[in-house]
Order: structure tokens, then C-alpha cells, then sequence
């Protein structure tokens, strides 16, 4: 696939879960997907493995945080990977508080689409 037309499916991935479209993020993702989240359980985070998974990850953040959304979106693709910079804000549906904080993600590529999304960010001072 070329590198512009992975450019313009994380575009497209970045503006469905600013839409909290899940549908329309997991049609951007391969069946055998796999979402590395910033944080979790060990040292590559939680790992969630496959279409049903991913989905309800990501579900589950816009649970938690009903306004999230990534702004200041950059991309960059070499061969079958690819990296986001970006910005997630959110406030807490408890309103226990809000987060805004950089990170980035890693994605390698599959049949033109996202098989691996592993995600980084920055980790605010208490």
C-alpha cells in the first residue's frame, strides 16, 4: 500500500475515535488486531488481542472519560509502520478530574490496515 494512503487511514483512525465510532475504528484495524495500551499490567501495558478486544477498549475510555479525543495529530508511515504524535484530553464521567497529556503511537500495518497499535504517552506529575 503507499504511504499516502496510510497517512490518510490514520487520519481516518484518529478522526473515528475522536467521533467515538468504534465501528468505524475497528473497520481501520486487521481481524487479528492488537492494542498495546500506555498503561496496564506489564511492562508493554495490556495487550488486547482481536476485533471483539480492541473494541472494548476503546469503548471503555470513552466510558471513563466521555469527552476524550486525540487533537495535534502528526503522522509519519516508513514501509509497514507507523507513528502518531498527539495530544488526549479527557475529563472523567465521575468528575473525579481531567487529563491532557502527549504521547505517541507505533502502528505496523497489514493488508492496509492497522494490525498492531502501541500506544506511549507521558506520565503528568501528581
Amino acid at each position: 500500500m503507499r504511504e499516502q494512503d496510510l497517512l490518510v487511514l490514520l487520519d481516518t483512525f484518529m478522526r473515528a475515535f475522536n467521533d467515538h465510532d468504534a465501528d468505524a475504528l475497528m473497520r481501520c484495524m486487521t481481524d487479528d488486531c492488537v492494542f498495546f495500551t500506555a498503561a496496564g499490567n506489564g511492562p508493554e501495558g495490556n495487550a488486547l488481542r482481536g476485533q471483539a478486544a480492541v473494541k472494548a477498549g476503546f469503548e471503555a475510555i470513552w466510558k471513563k472519560c466521555p469527552d476524550a479525543r486525540w487533537s495535534n495529530g502528526r503522522h509519519a508511515v516508513s514501509g509497514n509502520r507507523g507513528f502518531s504524535e498527539w495530544r488526549y484530553t479527557g475529563t472523567a464521567a465521575d468528575g473525579s478530574g481531567s487529563v491532557a497529556v502527549n504521547g505517541v503511537d507505533i502502528f505496523t500495518f497489514k493488508d492496509g490496515k492497522i494490525q498492531v497499535k502501541d500506544s506511549y504517552r507521558k506520565q503528568a506529575a501528581a
